[in-house]
Protein backbone atom coordinates (compact mmCIF):
# COMPACT_ATOMS: atom_id res chain seq x y z
CA UNK A 1 0.00 0.00 0.00
CA UNK A 2 2.85 2.39 0.78
CA UNK A 3 6.18 3.12 -0.85
CA UNK A 4 9.17 5.05 0.41
CA UNK A 5 8.31 7.80 -2.05
CA UNK A 6 5.02 8.33 -0.20
CA UNK A 7 6.91 9.11 2.99
CA UNK A 8 9.71 11.05 1.34
CA UNK A 9 7.42 14.00 0.73
CA UNK A 10 7.03 14.24 4.53
CA UNK A 11 10.77 14.36 5.12
CA UNK A 12 11.12 18.09 5.77
CA UNK A 13 8.10 18.25 8.08
CA UNK A 14 9.18 15.20 10.06
CA UNK A 15 12.74 16.46 10.39
CA UNK A 16 11.45 19.81 11.63
CA UNK A 17 9.21 18.05 14.17
CA UNK A 18 12.05 15.80 15.33
CA UNK A 19 14.43 18.70 15.86
CA UNK A 20 11.80 20.70 17.74
CA UNK A 21 11.29 17.74 20.07
CA UNK A 22 15.04 17.27 20.43
CA UNK A 23 15.54 20.88 21.50
CA UNK A 24 12.97 20.65 24.28
CA UNK A 25 13.22 17.22 25.90
CA UNK A 26 11.14 16.25 28.91
CA UNK A 27 11.69 13.42 31.39
CA UNK A 28 9.29 10.97 33.01
CA UNK A 29 5.52 10.62 32.90
CA UNK A 30 4.57 14.26 32.58
CA UNK A 31 5.64 15.79 29.28
CA UNK A 32 3.28 18.75 28.78
CA UNK A 33 5.18 20.51 26.01
CA UNK A 34 5.86 17.28 24.15
CA UNK A 35 2.19 16.36 24.40
CA UNK A 36 1.12 19.72 22.97
CA UNK A 37 3.64 19.39 20.14
CA UNK A 38 2.23 15.97 19.22
CA UNK A 39 -1.36 17.17 19.41
CA UNK A 40 -0.53 20.06 17.08
CA UNK A 41 1.21 17.69 14.65
CA UNK A 42 -1.89 15.44 14.53
CA UNK A 43 -4.34 18.27 14.11
CA UNK A 44 -6.50 18.06 11.01
CA UNK A 45 -6.06 14.33 10.41
CA UNK A 46 -9.56 13.41 11.56
CA UNK A 47 -8.38 11.23 14.43
CA UNK A 48 -10.25 10.47 17.63
CA UNK A 49 -7.86 11.78 20.27
CA UNK A 50 -7.74 11.28 24.03
CA UNK A 51 -5.09 12.24 26.55
CA UNK A 52 -4.00 10.45 29.68
CA UNK A 53 -4.86 11.04 33.31
CA UNK A 54 -1.92 9.49 35.17
CA UNK A 55 0.51 10.59 32.47
CA UNK A 56 0.62 13.02 29.56
CA UNK A 57 -0.03 10.40 26.92
CA UNK A 58 -1.76 10.84 23.58
CA UNK A 59 -3.97 8.11 22.09
CA UNK A 60 -5.26 8.70 18.58
CA UNK A 61 -7.64 6.37 16.73
CA UNK A 62 -7.96 6.36 12.95
CA UNK A 63 -11.21 4.80 11.75
CA UNK A 64 -10.80 2.84 8.54
CA UNK A 65 -13.27 3.11 5.73
CA UNK A 66 -14.16 -0.57 5.91
CA UNK A 67 -15.05 -2.72 8.93
CA UNK A 68 -12.34 -4.73 10.57
CA UNK A 69 -10.23 -5.10 13.71
CA UNK A 70 -7.76 -2.62 15.18
CA UNK A 71 -3.98 -2.68 15.29
CA UNK A 72 -1.70 -0.58 17.48
CA UNK A 73 1.42 1.42 16.64
CA UNK A 74 3.51 2.80 19.49
CA UNK A 75 6.13 5.50 20.03
CA UNK A 76 7.69 6.53 23.33
CA UNK A 77 8.25 10.26 23.90
CA UNK A 78 10.35 10.78 27.04
CA UNK A 79 13.98 11.86 27.31
CA UNK A 80 16.76 11.13 29.81
CA UNK A 81 18.47 13.09 32.60
CA UNK A 82 21.65 13.35 30.52
CA UNK A 83 23.59 16.52 29.70
CA UNK A 84 23.91 16.67 25.93
CA UNK A 85 27.45 16.94 24.56
CA UNK A 86 26.83 16.52 20.83
CA UNK A 87 27.31 20.13 19.76
CA UNK A 88 24.42 19.81 17.29
CA UNK A 89 22.79 23.02 16.11
CA UNK A 90 19.48 21.67 17.43
CA UNK A 91 20.92 20.33 20.71
CA UNK A 92 18.86 20.34 23.89
CA UNK A 93 18.03 23.75 25.31
CA UNK A 94 17.34 22.21 28.72
CA UNK A 95 20.42 21.70 30.91
CA UNK A 96 20.86 18.14 32.09
CA UNK A 97 18.11 16.70 29.86
CA UNK A 98 18.61 15.05 26.48
CA UNK A 99 16.84 12.84 23.98
CA UNK A 100 19.76 10.44 24.24
CA UNK A 101 17.73 7.35 23.34
CA UNK A 102 16.06 8.49 20.13
CA UNK A 103 12.50 8.68 21.40
CA UNK A 104 12.08 12.00 19.56
CA UNK A 105 12.70 10.10 16.33
CA UNK A 106 10.10 7.50 17.33
CA UNK A 107 7.55 10.23 17.99
CA UNK A 108 8.17 11.99 14.70
CA UNK A 109 8.03 8.68 12.81
CA UNK A 110 4.67 7.77 14.35
CA UNK A 111 3.27 11.19 13.43
CA UNK A 112 4.46 10.47 9.90
CA UNK A 113 2.73 7.07 9.94
CA UNK A 114 -0.48 8.72 11.14
CA UNK A 115 -0.35 11.18 8.23
CA UNK A 116 0.28 8.42 5.70
CA UNK A 117 -2.51 6.22 7.02
CA UNK A 118 -4.99 9.08 7.40
CA UNK A 119 -4.43 9.92 3.75
CA UNK A 120 -5.65 6.45 2.80
CA UNK A 121 -8.07 5.82 5.63
CA UNK A 122 -10.90 4.94 3.28
CA UNK A 123 -8.92 1.92 2.08
CA UNK A 124 -8.25 0.48 5.56
CA UNK A 125 -10.21 -2.59 6.65
CA UNK A 126 -10.24 -1.66 10.31
CA UNK A 127 -8.81 0.89 12.70
CA UNK A 128 -5.38 2.00 13.83
CA UNK A 129 -4.51 3.05 17.39
CA UNK A 130 -1.54 5.41 17.70
CA UNK A 131 0.05 5.13 21.16
CA UNK A 132 2.23 8.12 22.08
CA UNK A 133 3.74 7.09 25.40
CA UNK A 134 5.60 8.99 28.13
CA UNK A 135 7.67 7.34 30.82
CA UNK A 136 9.41 4.48 29.03
CA UNK A 137 12.68 5.17 30.82
CA UNK A 138 11.91 3.34 34.04
CA UNK A 139 8.49 4.85 34.79
CA UNK A 140 6.16 2.08 33.56
CA UNK A 141 4.46 4.36 31.06
CA UNK A 142 3.22 1.50 28.88
CA UNK A 143 1.68 -0.30 31.84
CA UNK A 144 -0.11 2.88 32.91
CA UNK A 145 -1.45 3.43 29.40
CA UNK A 146 -2.73 -0.15 29.33
CA UNK A 147 -4.51 0.50 32.63
CA UNK A 148 -6.06 3.62 31.08
CA UNK A 149 -7.39 1.57 28.15
CA UNK A 150 -5.03 2.05 25.21
CA UNK A 151 -5.49 -1.56 24.04
CA UNK A 152 -9.26 -1.06 23.73
CA UNK A 153 -9.19 2.57 22.57
CA UNK A 154 -10.84 1.63 19.26
CA UNK A 155 -13.71 -0.14 21.04
CA UNK A 156 -12.47 -3.71 20.80
CA UNK A 157 -9.10 -5.01 21.85
CA UNK A 158 -6.36 -4.55 19.24
CA UNK A 159 -5.35 -7.75 17.47
CA UNK A 160 -1.69 -6.85 16.94
CA UNK A 161 0.85 -4.26 18.10
CA UNK A 162 4.09 -2.97 16.58
CA UNK A 163 6.84 -0.70 17.79
CA UNK A 164 10.34 0.23 16.72
CA UNK A 165 13.48 1.55 18.34
CA UNK A 166 16.30 3.42 16.64
CA UNK A 167 19.90 2.81 17.52
CA UNK A 168 22.75 5.30 17.21
CA UNK A 169 25.26 2.47 16.85
CA UNK A 170 25.37 -1.24 16.00
CA UNK A 171 23.26 -0.99 12.82
CA UNK A 172 23.83 1.13 9.70
CA UNK A 173 21.11 3.66 8.95
CA UNK A 174 17.93 2.16 7.55
CA UNK A 175 18.66 -1.46 8.44
CA UNK A 176 15.75 -3.13 10.24
CA UNK A 177 16.57 -5.98 12.62
CA UNK A 178 14.28 -8.14 14.68
CA UNK A 179 13.86 -11.75 15.71
CA UNK A 180 11.11 -14.11 16.87
CA UNK A 181 10.82 -14.83 20.57
CA UNK A 182 12.90 -12.93 23.09
CA UNK A 183 14.38 -9.75 21.63
CA UNK A 184 15.10 -7.74 24.79
CA UNK A 185 15.86 -8.71 28.36
CA UNK A 186 13.66 -8.27 31.37
CA UNK A 187 15.01 -5.77 33.87
CA UNK A 188 14.62 -5.98 37.64
CA UNK A 189 16.50 -4.47 40.54
CA UNK A 190 17.04 -4.96 44.22
CA UNK A 191 18.37 -3.09 47.23
CA UNK A 192 19.88 -4.90 50.20
CA UNK A 193 20.27 -3.28 53.60
CA UNK A 194 22.57 -5.21 55.91
CA UNK A 195 22.23 -4.27 59.56
CA UNK A 196 24.80 -5.28 62.16
CA UNK A 197 26.23 -3.80 65.32
CA UNK A 198 28.72 -0.98 65.04
CA UNK A 199 32.00 -0.84 66.89
CA UNK A 200 35.65 0.15 66.85
CA UNK A 201 37.74 -1.03 63.92
CA UNK A 202 40.42 -2.29 66.33
CA UNK A 203 37.99 -4.72 68.02
CA UNK A 204 35.78 -6.32 65.36
CA UNK A 205 34.99 -9.24 67.65
CA UNK A 206 32.83 -6.92 69.76
CA UNK A 207 30.73 -5.83 66.76
CA UNK A 208 28.67 -7.50 64.05
CA UNK A 209 30.24 -6.21 60.86
CA UNK A 210 27.77 -5.52 58.01
CA UNK A 211 30.58 -4.58 55.62
CA UNK A 212 32.17 -8.02 55.45
CA UNK A 213 28.74 -9.61 55.06
CA UNK A 214 27.84 -7.22 52.24
CA UNK A 215 31.14 -7.90 50.47
CA UNK A 216 30.56 -11.62 50.65
CA UNK A 217 27.08 -11.11 49.22
CA UNK A 218 28.52 -9.28 46.21
CA UNK A 219 30.76 -12.20 45.24
CA UNK A 220 28.34 -14.93 46.27
CA UNK A 221 25.58 -13.48 44.12
CA UNK A 222 27.81 -13.80 41.05
CA UNK A 223 28.50 -17.43 41.91
CA UNK A 224 24.80 -18.02 42.52
CA UNK A 225 24.04 -16.94 38.95
CA UNK A 226 26.67 -19.25 37.43
CA UNK A 227 25.53 -22.24 39.49
CA UNK A 228 21.72 -21.92 39.35
CA UNK A 229 21.03 -20.41 35.92
CA UNK A 230 21.14 -22.39 32.66
CA UNK A 231 24.09 -21.10 30.62
CA UNK A 232 21.88 -21.24 27.50
CA UNK A 233 19.23 -19.05 29.17
CA UNK A 234 21.54 -16.53 30.82
CA UNK A 235 21.21 -13.79 33.41
CA UNK A 236 23.28 -10.72 34.17
CA UNK A 237 23.49 -9.52 37.77
CA UNK A 238 25.48 -6.37 38.45
CA UNK A 239 26.03 -4.64 41.78
CA UNK A 240 26.20 -0.99 40.82
CA UNK A 241 26.34 0.60 44.27
CA UNK A 242 27.83 -0.39 47.64
CA UNK A 243 27.90 2.07 50.53
CA UNK A 244 28.93 1.63 54.14
CA UNK A 245 30.51 3.73 56.85
CA UNK A 246 32.21 7.11 56.97
CA UNK A 247 35.48 6.49 58.83
CA UNK A 248 38.26 3.97 58.29
CA UNK A 249 38.42 2.90 61.93
CA UNK A 250 34.70 2.57 62.64
CA UNK A 251 32.58 -0.49 61.95
CA UNK A 252 29.25 0.96 60.80
CA UNK A 253 25.77 -0.17 61.72
CA UNK A 254 24.64 -0.72 58.14
CA UNK A 255 25.80 -1.42 54.62
CA UNK A 256 23.64 -0.96 51.52
CA UNK A 257 24.08 -2.48 48.08
CA UNK A 258 22.03 -1.94 44.93
CA UNK A 259 21.87 -4.18 41.88
CA UNK A 260 20.31 -4.62 38.47
CA UNK A 261 19.26 -7.99 37.02
CA UNK A 262 18.75 -8.78 33.33
CA UNK A 263 17.13 -12.04 32.22
CA UNK A 264 15.88 -13.43 28.92
CA UNK A 265 13.00 -15.64 30.06
CA UNK A 266 10.38 -15.43 32.75
CA UNK A 267 11.57 -18.78 34.14
CA UNK A 268 15.12 -17.51 34.69
CA UNK A 269 13.74 -14.24 36.01
CA UNK A 270 11.97 -16.19 38.78
CA UNK A 271 15.03 -18.38 39.41
CA UNK A 272 17.29 -15.38 39.94
CA UNK A 273 14.84 -13.71 42.30
CA UNK A 274 14.65 -16.83 44.48
CA UNK A 275 18.42 -17.18 44.40
CA UNK A 276 19.03 -13.58 45.48
CA UNK A 277 16.71 -13.89 48.48
CA UNK A 278 18.19 -17.22 49.53
CA UNK A 279 21.82 -16.11 49.14
CA UNK A 280 21.45 -12.80 50.95
CA UNK A 281 19.57 -14.24 53.88
CA UNK A 282 21.91 -17.20 54.24
CA UNK A 283 25.02 -15.00 54.34
CA UNK A 284 23.38 -12.64 56.79
CA UNK A 285 22.60 -15.55 59.13
CA UNK A 286 26.15 -16.85 58.84
CA UNK A 287 27.56 -13.46 59.86
CA UNK A 288 25.13 -12.83 62.68
CA UNK A 289 23.60 -9.77 60.99
CA UNK A 290 20.19 -9.11 59.45
CA UNK A 291 19.41 -8.25 55.85
CA UNK A 292 16.32 -6.85 54.21
CA UNK A 293 15.86 -7.19 50.46
CA UNK A 294 13.69 -4.80 48.47
CA UNK A 295 13.30 -6.66 45.19
CA UNK A 296 11.69 -4.50 42.52
CA UNK A 297 10.06 -6.08 39.51
CA UNK A 298 10.91 -3.91 36.52
CA UNK A 299 10.14 -4.52 32.87
CA UNK A 300 9.27 -8.02 31.67
CA UNK A 301 11.16 -9.84 28.95
CA UNK A 302 10.21 -8.44 25.52
CA UNK A 303 8.95 -11.38 23.48
CA UNK A 304 8.03 -11.10 19.79
CA UNK A 305 5.27 -13.28 18.44
CA UNK A 306 6.85 -15.57 15.80
CA UNK A 307 4.08 -15.15 13.21
CA UNK A 308 3.95 -11.37 13.62
CA UNK A 309 7.74 -11.19 13.43
CA UNK A 310 7.79 -13.15 10.17
CA UNK A 311 5.12 -10.83 8.79
CA UNK A 312 6.99 -7.69 9.90
CA UNK A 313 10.33 -8.93 8.55
CA UNK A 314 8.83 -9.61 5.14
CA UNK A 315 6.95 -6.31 5.08
CA UNK A 316 10.18 -4.44 5.88
CA UNK A 317 12.08 -6.31 3.16
CA UNK A 318 9.45 -5.53 0.54
CA UNK A 319 9.30 -1.87 1.55
CA UNK A 320 13.00 -1.16 2.03
CA UNK A 321 14.71 -3.90 0.04
CA UNK A 322 15.67 -7.48 0.90
CA UNK A 323 19.11 -6.46 2.13
CA UNK A 324 17.63 -3.94 4.57
CA UNK A 325 15.63 -6.38 6.71
CA UNK A 326 17.64 -8.86 8.76
CA UNK A 327 17.15 -11.32 11.58
CA UNK A 328 18.97 -10.31 14.74
CA UNK A 329 21.30 -13.15 15.77
CA UNK A 330 20.58 -12.84 19.48
CA UNK A 331 18.59 -10.83 22.02
CA UNK A 332 20.16 -7.78 23.61
CA UNK A 333 20.28 -7.06 27.32
CA UNK A 334 18.53 -3.71 27.20
CA UNK A 335 14.93 -3.66 28.35
CA UNK A 336 11.76 -2.01 27.11
CA UNK A 337 8.30 -1.48 28.56
CA UNK A 338 6.63 -2.30 25.24
CA UNK A 339 7.03 -5.74 26.79
CA UNK A 340 3.84 -5.04 28.78
CA UNK A 341 1.93 -4.63 25.51
CA UNK A 342 3.42 -7.78 23.98
CA UNK A 343 2.44 -9.76 27.07
CA UNK A 344 -1.20 -9.12 26.15
CA UNK A 345 -1.23 -8.67 22.36
CA UNK A 346 0.71 -10.54 19.67
CA UNK A 347 3.11 -8.25 17.89
CA UNK A 348 6.68 -7.39 17.07
CA UNK A 349 9.32 -4.92 18.19
CA UNK A 350 11.92 -3.92 15.61
CA UNK A 351 15.30 -2.23 15.75
CA UNK A 352 16.11 0.43 13.14
CA UNK A 353 19.63 1.65 12.45
CA UNK A 354 20.16 5.41 12.67
CA UNK A 355 23.93 5.66 12.85
CA UNK A 356 25.07 8.89 11.15
CA UNK A 357 26.89 8.69 7.85
CA UNK A 358 30.64 8.62 8.25
CA UNK A 359 30.54 6.88 11.63
CA UNK A 360 31.31 3.22 12.19
CA UNK A 361 28.29 1.54 13.82
CA UNK A 362 30.69 -0.63 15.81
CA UNK A 363 32.31 2.35 17.54
CA UNK A 364 29.73 5.15 17.36
CA UNK A 365 28.41 6.47 20.71
CA UNK A 366 25.58 4.24 21.93
CA UNK A 367 22.06 5.11 22.97
CA UNK A 368 22.02 6.91 26.35
CA UNK A 369 25.44 8.44 25.72
CA UNK A 370 25.68 12.25 25.99
CA UNK A 371 27.47 12.04 22.62
CA UNK A 372 24.81 9.92 20.88
CA UNK A 373 23.80 11.33 17.49
CA UNK A 374 21.05 9.95 15.26
CA UNK A 375 20.61 10.24 11.50
CA UNK A 376 17.21 11.88 11.05
CA UNK A 377 17.30 10.84 7.41
CA UNK A 378 15.81 7.56 8.64
CA UNK A 379 12.47 9.23 9.42
CA UNK A 380 10.68 8.57 6.09
CA UNK A 381 11.64 4.89 6.20
CA UNK A 382 10.54 4.54 9.83
CA UNK A 383 7.22 6.28 9.15
CA UNK A 384 6.55 4.20 6.05
CA UNK A 385 7.44 1.00 7.90
CA UNK A 386 5.00 1.67 10.72
CA UNK A 387 2.24 2.62 8.28
CA UNK A 388 2.93 -0.46 6.17
CA UNK A 389 2.75 -2.79 9.16
CA UNK A 390 -0.65 -1.42 10.19
CA UNK A 391 -2.15 -1.37 6.68
CA UNK A 392 -0.91 -4.82 5.70
CA UNK A 393 -1.97 -6.37 8.99
CA UNK A 394 -5.51 -5.09 8.51
CA UNK A 395 -5.46 -6.25 4.90
CA UNK A 396 -4.30 -9.69 5.99
CA UNK A 397 -7.23 -10.05 8.37
CA UNK A 398 -9.68 -8.89 5.73
CA UNK A 399 -8.34 -11.42 3.22
CA UNK A 400 -8.60 -14.22 5.76
CA UNK A 401 -12.17 -13.25 6.64
CA UNK A 402 -13.15 -13.18 2.95
CA UNK A 403 -11.75 -16.65 2.34
CA UNK A 404 -13.81 -19.77 2.87
CA UNK A 405 -13.33 -21.91 6.01
CA UNK A 406 -10.66 -24.06 4.36
CA UNK A 407 -9.09 -21.27 2.37
CA UNK A 408 -9.04 -19.04 5.45
CA UNK A 409 -6.64 -21.36 7.24
CA UNK A 410 -4.39 -21.42 4.20
CA UNK A 411 -4.57 -17.64 3.87
CA UNK A 412 -3.67 -17.09 7.50
CA UNK A 413 -0.75 -19.51 7.30
CA UNK A 414 0.55 -17.85 4.15
CA UNK A 415 0.22 -14.41 5.68
CA UNK A 416 2.00 -15.53 8.82
CA UNK A 417 4.91 -16.48 6.61
CA UNK A 418 5.06 -12.83 5.64
CA UNK A 419 3.16 -12.69 2.32
CA UNK A 420 0.43 -10.19 3.08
Amino acid sequence: MFHLSDASVLNDDLRQLYRALHRRPEVGLHLPQTQQTVLAALDGLGLEITTGTALSSVVAVLRGGRPGPAVLLRADMDALPVAEATGLPYASLRPGVMHACGHDLHTAALVGAARLLAGRGAELAGDVVFMFQPGEEGCDGARLMIEEGVLVAAGERVVAAYGLHVTASTLPTGIVATRPGTILAGSDGFDVTVTGRGGHGSSPHTAADPVTAACEMVTALQTMVTRTVDALDPAVLTIGSLHAGEARNVIPETAVLQATVRTFSEATRATVRRGVLRTVRGIADAHGVTATVDYQDGYPVTVNDPAETAFATTAAAELLGPDRSITAPRPISGSEDFSFVLQQVPGAFLGVGACPAGQDPATAPMNHSPHAVYDDGVLPAAAALLATLAARRLQRTAQSAAAGPTDAAVAVGTADAGEA
